[in-house]
């Protein structure tokens, strides 16, 4: 594949910016897509997202800014999707140009609402992006530390080697390790999966269970994993790739996870309006609970957890009964 490809990152959100920053230790320019032309302004004149990762810089002279997302995709050829998925359908319903001959990446941690498919999915069956131009970038990683330039790690997961190495060598740097991996399904499902785990973790810490409790709930997240995600989609893999535990155990356990953070709230008592409403990012695990109870219910997967943390979120259960039966059922 032509190494000169151009790449854009669409968001304008912490894990954009982060990309962003990646992208730019290896790129003459990158491309970026945001709604917020005050954003871009400000970006333009002082080097950094003023509303996100405030000390990252993002140099200006490497920049194609864009508000107009039909621009961005005229003049990219890569196109990183890191918008929340809760607004991803708004956003690409603003396309007129096509996304065919496109390379779509998704650093998109979630499922889309409005079809409850996983990003790639979403892409392939309702915009005929064939699965071969279609990746995911996926942890362990956060933002934060990416910003602060603390060793992380990124798996790329495609069909095609050669565009996941391609992407792979333009995010990677001396802060930054990169792997690829063919499964794309597999480790997109993880990254969902695993928010609706860091849920629990948050949940679980609000109601004042300790560190020898998170350690049995973590294994037991770790197993269902596997179990959910051989019932979706069933290849040869092994679940305690850094791509599935140590995304999971980063989301779980890091003080920086906004997902652990909106369980931890409704562990101590917010409703889940008030808890949404008290963060100013997306808590992508809350849209993902839905759409994993779904897909549980269709393939009969055994997820203990994961439909604990729907009964709270969407039934309205008490988090403390729900967590004492759920005490009974780990192991």
């Amino acid at each position: 594949m032509n190494d000169s490809k151009k790449i854009a990152v669409l968001g304008g959100g912490s894990w954009a910016t982060a990309i962003v920053k990646m992208l730019q230790e290896n790129l003459e320019t990158v491309g970026w897509y945001m709604r917020n032309a005050t954003t871009i302004a400000h970006i333009k004149e002082n080097d950094h997202n003023p509303n996100y990762l405030r000390a990252a810089d993002v140099y200006a002279k490497q920049l194609d800014l864009y508000d107009d997302i039909n621009a961005i995709v005229t003049n990219y050829d890569i196109l990183i999707f890191a918008i929340p998925s809760a607004f991803l359908t708004s956003e690409l319903e603003k396309l007129t140009q096509s996304l065919e001959n496109k390379i779509i990446f998704s650093a998109i941690k979630g499922i889309v609402p409005e079809t409850g498919l996983i990003v790639g999915e979403h892409f392939n069956e309702k915009y005929n992006i064939p699965l071969e131009n279609i990746g995911v970038i996926t942890g362990p990683c956060h933002a934060e530390e990416v910003a602060m330039e603390r060793l992380s790690y990124l798996t790329i997961a495609c069909k095609d080697e050669n565009k996941a190495e391609l992407l792979g060598n333009s995010l990677q740097s001396w802060y930054i390790k990169t792997k690829i991996s063919d499964d794309i399904i597999g480790t997109e499902y993880a990254a969902m999966l695993k928010n609706i785990y860091a849920v629990a973790a948050g949940i679980a810490h609000g109601l004042g269970y300790g560190d020898n409790f998170q350690s049995v709930l973590m294994s037991n997240a770790i197993r269902e994993m596997k179990r959910f995600i051989k019932k979706v989609h069933k290849m040869k893999r092994n679940i305690n790739n850094s791509a599935y535990l140590g995304d999971l155990l980063v989301t779980g356990y890091s003080v920086f996870s906004r997902n652990r953070q909106f369980g931890n709230m409704i562990g101590k008592g917010y409703t889940v309006k008030s808890a949404q409403m008290e963060m100013s990012m997306i808590a992508e695990g809350y849209y993902a609970t839905k759409s994993a109870y779904n897909i549980k219910e269709d393939n009969k997967a055994k997820t203990p957890i994961i439909c604990t943390v729907h009964s709270i979120l969407y039934k309205g259960k008490d988090p403390k009964k729900e967590f004492k039966k759920l005490t009974e059922l780990l192991d």
